[in-house]
């Protein structure tokens, strides 16, 4: 398979997994508080990254890493998970598209930065045209905004898209999933004291349904070690600007998903942005080099 299809294919899958995290988080924080979840997985896909570094025995990363993995678990570990659960507070979940719908045009920009990759200028006509299809449809929900909402879900797609870009850089050289696997290793401490800090009592573990440890079991495994295993390596090996416009279909795979589980309604109108958001996907990958 040519490196590029492939780059393109691992990018699907680990934007199919990280889609699946939207309906099981939405399951888990039936039965855990949002702190303890966000943190919990973390500490949790920490845990098993460092098994595997250890049993394949891999080196420690390079001292002029560590400034990058620290701004990868930043950006993914902590920020993100951290800066959307606060905004979430403050607006809806169908407003909050509206900027994961920028999420693609800013791992874009960080690649240009910090990647040093120079796609053309027809790539970003499509980036921006498949940003806006995904942000239109959003506002067409009339979703209520917030400011401090806002603000939150800005600051979250920023460092997510720096953490994108940033641990797709280091993967060129120490690994996708090393990377992710320090990444989790330097945010550990943190993570670990607050999971310890919000644990729920005791007796509260024995009425969580088997449902909710699933869905539990799914974020900290799939969603915060297993996805960006593919999800890096993809970035690697079809580009950090071109195979992150894929995260552009990701709010509506994972609205199908929340559909198919949770029997929540489809509209067709999310079916036709889906469609437009898939060719915006395509021409920018044609126009990517």
């Amino acid at each position: 398979m040519e490196k590029s299809t492939s780059g393109w294919v691992n990018g699907f899958i680990g934007v199919a997994i990280f889609a699946g995290s939207l309906p099981a988080t939405r399951v888990a924080v039936t039965a855990f508080e949002p702190t303890f979840l966000t943190c919990a997985r973390a500490t949790i896909a920490a845990l098993l990254g460092a098994l595997f570094l250890i049993v394949l025995r891999q080196p420690w990363p390079a001292r002029a890493a560590l400034p990058s993995l620290a701004i990868t678990a930043l950006g993914v570990v902590i920020g993100f998970p951290l800066l959307t659960a606060l905004a979430l507070q403050h607006v809806t979940s169908a407003h909050s598209i509206v900027f994961v719908g920028l999420l693609p045009l800013c791992t874009a920009g960080f690649a240009v930065v910090r990647g040093g990759e120079r796609p053309r200028p027809l790539f970003w006509l499509f980036s921006l045209a498949g940003a806006g299809l995904v942000a239109g449809y959003a506002l067409s929900n009339g979703a209520e905004a917030s400011l401090l909402g806002d603000l939150l879900m800005i600051a979250a797609v920023v460092v997510c898209g720096l953490g994108y870009a940033e641990g797709a850089r280091l993967s060129r050289t120490l690994g996708g999933w090393q990377v992710i696997s320090w990444a989790l290793l330097v945010a550990l401490p943190s993570m670990l004291l607050l999971s310890i800090v919000n644990l729920p009592a005791l007796d509260a573990f024995a009425k969580v349904s088997a449902p909710a440890w699933f869905s539990f079991a799914y974020v900290s495994l799939f969603s915060m070690l297993i996805g960006f295993v593919f999800w890096y390596r993809g970035l690697v090996q079809g580009g950090i600007a071109a195979v992150g416009q894929l995260q552009l279909v990701q709010p509506f795979m994972g609205l199908g998903l929340a559909a198919l589980l949770l029997h929540e309604h489809v509209s067709w109108m999310m079916l036709v942005v889906t469609l437009g958001a898939v060719a915006c996907v395509a021409g920018a990958r044609k126009y990517a080099h």
